[in-house]
């Protein structure tokens, strides 16, 4: 049971690309040891911006052998008058037997002609060096680069293979790289001596397997872990220089400094406090997102005049790079220094005008065009909001989403991109919108448009205000609405204008401010905000499949926020998928409502008193399918005296008295109660099963019987379809 060691030496591959590569790289390599035959006992993994590597810990060193049956042409085909026909002979020098050595196989279709063939295991070094060239081909990334031949692509150059089977090599080759045993340590400082050997950028060789980790060690390459922790040991021990200082923790640039790193140290720089004077936002994007530096800040959270850099290497004992990076920083902060008071020369109302030489989208318009449309759809959607009694204020709404785009003309967001909707939310705080509103109002409108990108990510907050959230909401609705029309919705993995992520910020947004906003309104809505609109003439044709009823960017618009509603319950609220299930196939509109059901649901699902009830609902959904199937259809009106047996019509009795106080519990949205209440029919309902025949002879008898099974169904299946629901199966 050998050991197996990958290691794909590459130049520098993008921080950011690691490690989705890397989790893809293991995938292939464990699917492929499954497919094969070949199940790892364990899988590990080690990468570093010039590495991608995985250990696959004991796997066979050759496939089980497989005896299979393999079934040929049928008896009519094989034989003509007793005789073997051509394709009997072709079918047996497939399987390596004489013809009078083939048997046969009944099936369903008749009998066929069959082989029980023994297929001899291959050795694991034959499977890995014949399938891992196209695995490693294969590997998804965002941008790949030629450097030898033009089918030859990968995110890098590759520049060395390490493939070994315990000490063996497998003779794999990728892009004309031979794999060998021999890797390679730190660029600058892995040049050192383990035994008889030099290691570092000369190379050094790698036993087995199990030596792989410690030789990286040795040549100051260290393990993803082991970096991460040095990272934090280092930030830590530099901010302790300053008096009451603390480093801003980050886990995205952290995750950023450890996959730029292989033998991780940190430095502690300086700027001048003067700049101080700019945004904590400014500065600290500066830093984050241009220089990959943590900023250091005060125990109230005020940043401080200083900055910390993580290198890969060993330290800076002449402080030269520290004085580098101290100039290079100056530079940075005196650009957004002018920009900042350079764009303030104009108000964002003066630059509103500027943005319709500003595109968003080459078929959709510029951003003025933007703008004009989301007004249109905010106006709706506050209005709607402000109907279903919550508190907004529709003049603020209004004056953000005018505004929200302007800080797109400015400098300092053409420089640092990452601070739109963050500049254009300061410059307002810092200037009169031009006619004359209170600071309340106008901090209010600015922050709507501070928060107008929010949330970012699943992790990120939603806007503080409501006012925010709609100009947020207005705003991704647009872009969606626009995309769909236009044919571009997102396609597998493919989402290349986010639209995924815009629509988890929606359904969250709705959710976390508990808007009255059903998401069919929005997608409507949000469409007809384009109608008469010179993009309106660019939309895709309604899509037809197989006779169908036309599917409009509407209806494909629903069924998208479906899956993202969907997808917010399970990982936002971490709701097993069957009571995601039966939530939404009962109603998958009003997201708020879908949550707090879902909420009750899973607080019941393992009640011994549901339990019973998931499974009767589900019976009911299959008798009354297959008597559709057979013909049958319930009666078009209930009679309890057409039931027959005594049981039948007390259930038929319980309905009307019950479902009417499920609906009271249900109207003000106390679903536990609700299902509490509904939980009372478990009784009546197992009592018809065990003593009523719903499918019997008699017709008019047996419509009645299958009509109460769809009134039950009907009344009580409005918070959840409980047919949905996996029921608990007890040994």
């Amino acid at each position: 049971m050998p050991d197996f060691l990958l290691e794909i030496g590459t130049e520098e591959i993008p921080a950011r690309m690691i490690d989705a590569a890397s989790l893809e790289l293991r995938e292939r390599l464990q699917k492929l040891l499954e497919r094969e035959r070949l199940p790892e006992k364990e899988l590990s993994y080690v990468d570093t911006p010039r590495r991608l590597a995985v250990i696959a810990k004991g796997i066979p060193s050759t496939q089980p052998d497989l005896t299979e049956q393999v079934t040929g042409p049928s008896l009519s085909v094989a034989y003509k008058d007793g005789q073997p026909t051509p394709a009997a002979q072709a079918f047996a020098k497939k399987v390596g037997l004489d013809v009078s050595q083939l048997g046969k196989t009944s099936t369903a279709k008749g009998e066929y002609l069959a082989a029980t063939v023994t297929k001899k295991g291959r050795t694991a070094a034959d499977i890995l060096a014949e399938a891992l060239p196209k695995e490693i081909a294969g590997i998804y990334w965002a941008k790949s680069m030629y450097w030898r031949k033009p089918g030859e692509r990968f995110v890098r150059p590759l520049r060395w293979i390490v493939a070994l089977l315990d000490e063996e090599v497998v003779p794999l080759e990728v892009a004309g790289i031979r794999a060998g045993n021999r890797s390679r340590g730190h660029r600058i400082i892995g040049g050192q001596i383990i035994g008889d050997q030099t290691t570092g950028e000369d190379t050094f060789q790698i036993a087995n397997p199990g030596d792989y980790v410690e030789s990286l060690r040795a040549a100051k390459v260290l393990p993803g872990a082991e970096r991460e922790h040095k990272i934090r040991k280092a930030l830590d021990a530099a901010t302790r220089t300053i008096p009451g200082a603390r480093w801003r923790d980050d886990e995205d640039l952290l995750k950023t400094a450890v996959n730029l790193t292989e033998f991780p140290s940190a430095i502690l720089g300086s700027f001048d406090p003067a700049f101080l004077e700019l945004p904590s936002e400014v500065l600290v994007t500066v830093m984050r997102d241009h220089q990959k530096y943590f900023a250091i800040e005060d125990a109230s959270g005020q940043l401080l005049p200083h900055f910390l850099a993580v290198l890969n290497t060993d330290g800076d004992p002449d402080g030269l790079i520290r004085h580098g990076n101290e100039r290079v920083l100056r530079a940075r902060f005196n650009d957004a220094r002018f920009f900042w008071q350079t764009d303030q020369k104009h108000t964002l109302l003066d630059r509103v005008e500027m943005l319709k030489s500003v595109t968003f989208q080459k078929d959709l318009g510029s951003y003025y065009d933007k703008t004009m449309r989301v007004q249109r759809l905010a106006s709706w959607i506050s209005e709607t909001v402000k109907q279903s009694g919550q508190e907004i204020r529709p003049g603020v709404v209004h004056k953000a989403v005018l505004l929200a785009k302007a800080d797109l003309t400015t400098e300092l967001v053409k420089e640092f991109t990452e601070l739109q909707g963050i500049v254009g939310g300061l410059y307002l705080r810092a200037h009169e919108l031009g006619e004359d509103l209170p600071d309340s109002t106008r901090f209010a409108v600015a922050d709507a448009i501070y928060d107008q990108y929010k949330p970012e990510s699943m992790d990120d907050d939603v806007p503080r205000t409501v006012e925010g959230a709609v100009l947020s909401l207005a705003d991704k609705a647009d872009s969606i609405a626009g995309m769909f029309a236009l044919g571009l919705q997102p396609t597998g993995s493919k989402d290349p204008f986010a639209l995924r992520r815009q629509a988890n910020g929606i359904v969250r947004i709705i959710a976390e401010h508990k808007l009255s906003l059903p998401l069919e309104l929005v997608t409507k809505l949000a469409l007809e905000a384009y109608r008469g609109s010179a993009a309106e003439e660019k939309f895709a044709p309604a899509e037809r499949k197989n006779g169908a009823q036309p599917r409009t960017a509407q209806s494909s618009m629903n069924e998208f926020f479906r899956e993202r509603l969907e997808f917010y319950l399970k990982e936002a609220h971490g709701l097993a998928y069957d009571v995601v299930n039966a939530t939404l196939a009962a109603d998958a509109s009003d997201v708020v409502d879908v949550v707090a059901r879902a909420q009750a649901v899973a607080k019941v699902r393992s009640s011994s008193e549901f339990q019973p009830i998931f499974g009767a609902f589900k019976r009911m959904k299959n008798i009354l399918r297959q008597a559709s199937e057979a013909g049958k259809q319930p009666a078009a009106t209930l009679d309890a005296a057409a039931l027959g047996q005594q049981v039948a019509k007390d259930l038929a009795d319980q309905i009307p008295p019950t479902a009417a106080e499920m609906q009271k519990f249900r109207s003000k949205k106390q679903y536990e109660e609700a299902l509490l209440v509904i939980s009372r029919l478990r009784e009546p309902i197992d009592t018809f099963f065990d003593k009523v025949m719903v499918m019997v002879d008699d017709e008019r008898q047996c419509a009645h019987r299958l009509a109460l099974l769809r009134d039950l169904l009907r009344e009580f299946s409005t918070i959840a379809d409980f047919s949905e629901m996996v029921t608990e199966v007890k040994a």
